[in-house]
């Protein structure tokens, strides 16, 4: 490992892939319904029935600075160090924090150096086209089977007799990240978010039926965090709404169900002066044919033989408050995990930026100023960003629990 790779651990986290990342969450529930050839990397007791909630942007440094907004989750955080990390309790997200790859590590069961979705941003080394994953046109942009082909773990769990429901939005069926990412079984689609709980019932109650798994997507704590910030009072009402929703849906579920509640990242409020935009700097332009990826977590490509230089200039023009890294060192230091394919590599840059600070970099020639002005922003690893939660609660397990659901 390089240096320059090695200096990545002084502030930023190493995902714990195969451990205890985001990507270990499904196939260990997987594991734990009883199906073979699934690892159970996180330790989870048998299961028949499972619900797992992911709340976007619900970061662990958030989680715990705030358990007066949050009484019920973060008793089960408490749970879960009482008893000696059962549940491992905090987790890693995967690189990037960003939900794009986060939602396909989670849904595939894998990092994104096997699954391939690389970033926010993308860039197709095909066309030298970038996707955005979120802005997905599926009339001209690839196919999501194509970009990503590895099968999903609720194909896997539905292919294995599990009846397995996808409850989210209703605007997000059929959509290309869900195409490529959370594929497999039904989908539900909300019209609005109090409707969680008595669906979840309804699915998940199966009067024997046989092991049943239920994947709900909560994205509107999210929204905020970048509309307003984390550390705004917006921001500290959604989590309190987010708080008594998770404590209904516990309270929802059928005797003998767990629920596991995790996320995709977590996230941190933009100091405007450390931003950096790559328009007002000429020596950054230099060498560079696109930009992908986002500001915390920056994709540069190179034009043909540019790259060494590239990688020169930007170390030196952002030697504070950035972390500079080659594509080949990015690989090395495990960021994509322990295996990386030829399309993963390439999807990411020949220059990979990471935040270190409170800053990003844009170019508002490129990106949208509804991009550049998000207060929240993510995709970096730093503590903040890359720990989550994963906190479990069983139906049949209340009592002597500082996480009732009763309560709050």
């Amino acid at each position: 490992m390089s240096s320059a790779a090695t200096g990545l651990t002084a502030d930023l986290v190493v995902p714990r892939y195969g451990d205890a990342a985001l990507s270990d969450v499904l196939p260990s529930v997987l594991a734990a319904l009883g199906l073979p050839g699934e690892r159970d990397v996180l330790a989870l007791a048998p299961l028949e029935v499972a619900c797992v909630l992911l709340v976007d942007g619900l970061g662990w440094d958030l989680l715990r600075a705030h358990r007066t907004e949050a009484p019920f989750l973060n008793g089960l955080a408490d749970d879960a160090d009482r008893e000696g990390g059962t549940g491992r309790g905090r987790i890693t997200a995967g690189f990037p924090t960003t939900t794009t790859t986060s939602l396909t590590s989670l849904g595939v069961g894998a990092p994104a150096g096997e699954h391939g979705m690389t970033g926010y941003q993308m860039i197709d080394p095909e066309t030298g086209h970038v996707l955005n994953a979120l802005q997905w046109d599926l009339q001209r942009g690839p196919h999501p089977h194509e970009w990503q082909p590895m099968a999903t773990t609720l194909e896997r769990a539905e292919s294995a007799g599990v009846a397995v429901t996808t409850i989210a939005p209703a605007e997000f069926a059929g959509t290309g990240l869900t195409e490529a990412a959370l594929r497999g079984g039904n989908y539900l689609g909300l019209a609005a978010d109090d409707e969680y709980g008595p669906i979840v019932r309804t699915v998940l109650d199966g009067g024997g039926r046989g092991p049943a798994l239920a994947y709900l997507y909560h994205g509107t704590l999210d929204r905020t965090g970048h509309t307003v910030g984390v550390a705004s009072q917006q921001w500290r009402d959604e989590l309190r709404r987010v708080d008594r929703l998770a404590a209904e849906i516990a309270a929802a579920l059928p005797a003998g169900a767990a629920l596991l509640v995790t996320a995709d990242h977590g996230m941190v409020d933009i100091d405007r002066s450390q931003l950096v935009d790559v328009a007002d700097q000429p020596a950054l332009q230099v060498g560079v044919r696109a930009l992908a990826g986002e500001g915390r977590c920056r994709y540069v490509h190179a034009t043909r033989g540019a790259d060494r230089d590239v990688l020169s200039i930007w170390r030196d023009e952002l030697e504070d408050g950035f972390c500079v890294l080659s594509r080949a060192e990015t690989i090395d230091a495990g960021l994509l995990g322990p295996v990386v394919t030829p399309a993963a590599a390439a999807r990411i840059g020949d220059v990979v930026v990471l935040a270190r600070g409170a800053g990003a970099v844009f170019d508002r020639r490129v990106d949208a100023a509804r991009v550049r002005n998000l207060v929240g922003q993510h995709g970096s690893l730093t503590p903040a960003e890359t720990y989550i939660p994963l906190l479990q609660y069983r139906a049949d397990s209340w009592a002597g629990s500082r996480a009732d659901p009763r309560v709050g």
